[in-house]
């Protein structure tokens, strides 16, 4: 008998679930910040969803997260917010206004909205 490549010949199914957790925190601005300036806003100065004051900023989970700004409910750009986990007086949201830019005006809601994933999957052999 000559020789053969002998495999396993299977079927399996695949499900995927992404299981996102989204979280969102509050904060308005007390004073007017100009272009040129930073805003720091600690954890513990943000509110969450039900209007209690936040202890900690989560983690961004490494490949599977990203956290959005919004100011005045206008999407800010990536590249002029810093996001540091972690509880007060270290977690934090720095915002740096552009030089030549609007400034953000006292009053104004700043939201920080952070997505984490925790993919799973599940595999089926069918027999």
């Amino acid at each position: 008998m000559a020789l053969q490549l002998l495999k396993i010949v299977a079927e399996v199914d695949s499900q995927v679930k992404t299981n996102p957790e989204d979280t969102r925190f509050f904060y308005i601005t007390e004073t007017d910040i100009d272009g040129g300036d930073s805003l720091i806003i600690d954890a513990a100065d943000f509110l969450d969803d039900t209007g209690n004051a936040v202890v900690e900023l989560p983690a961004l989970e490494t490949n599977n997260s990203y956290f959005n700004v919004y100011i005045n409910g206008v999407l800010q750009m990536e590249g002029i917010s810093t996001y540091t986990p972690g509880e007060t007086e270290i977690g934090n949201l720095k915002i740096d206004v552009p030089e030549g830019t609007l400034s953000i005006i006292e009053n104004s809601p700043v939201v920080l909205e952070v997505l984490n994933y925790t993919p799973t999957s599940d595999n089926f052999v069918n027999t």
